[in-house]
């Protein structure tokens, strides 16, 4: 088993994943890209010197091969950081938005999670300090949807599903806490990326920062909890 910390980090061939995997593997550890786009998933690791496995968050079945790989690749799993999510577009008003946008939306962003999170868990368990780290947003935040953000349009997919995946992170962390798996949400903010339309202020190499600096805490760091640049997010 390879001394060399190992990561995963699913929707890595472009965005905010990207840079995540750029900072992970400049930090010295050996970075795996996931992601279901075989051109752009092999271009991103050619061009981090990076590893690369198929992984569609929303097929378990590549998950379970993703994982397999891992492990006999690696024999093990040091940080994952569920990055993949989607909106579904936008103007998702709740008394508008067609069901199967919701279905799609919290299949990628919610039950993806659950999918890639539990079958690379064993390989998390034979780390001597693992991290999850759930790329959330502060449009899942309730005190910030009710607070500055207020004024914003309802949305009904692609916030519910970042509260969801806020309280699924809770759930994970309280089940890991005696493993010594720390699991943290992020919020990288409004970012350039394709996700936003590249109307956000921020650069993706930003928002990775949180994410990277959650995915390298040490063992008396905090699990279960939720991270912006400025400090804890209030949910």
């Amino acid at each position: 088993m390879t001394e060399t910390k190992i990561a995963l980090v699913t929707g890595a061939n472009k965005g905010i994943g990207y840079e995540i995997a750029a900072q992970l593997a400049a930090l010295g550890m050996t970075v795996v890209i996931g992601a279901r786009d075989a051109h752009r998933r092999e271009q991103a690791a050619k061009e981090l010197n990076a590893e690369s496995v198929a992984l569609d968050v929303t097929e378990p079945e590549t998950a379970r091969q993703a994982a397999a790989w891992i492990d006999e690749r690696f024999g093990k799993l040091d940080v994952l950081v569920n990055n993949a999510g989607i909106t579904g577009g936008w103007g998702q008003e709740p008394s508008k938005v067609p069901l199967d946008v919701m279905r799609r939306v919290f299949d990628t962003n919610v039950f993806g999670v659950i999918t890639v999170t539990n079958a690379v868990l064993p390989l998390l368990s034979r780390s001597a300090g693992a991290r999850i780290v759930n790329v959330s947003s502060g449009v899942g935040s309730l005190t910030e949807m009710t607070g500055q953000y207020a004024a914003m349009p309802a949305g009904a997919a692609y916030p519910v599903s970042k509260t969801a995946l806020n309280a699924l992170t809770v759930q994970y962390a309280k089940e890991l806490r005696e493993s010594g798996i720390l699991v943290n949400a992020t919020d990288p903010g409004y970012c350039d990326t394709d996700l936003t339309e590249h109307k956000g202020f921020r650069t993706p190499a930003q928002g990775a920062a949180i994410s990277v600096r959650l995915a390298t805490i040490g063992d008396d760091g905090p699990t279960g909890r939720f991270f912006n640049d400025e400090g804890e997010v209030a949910w």
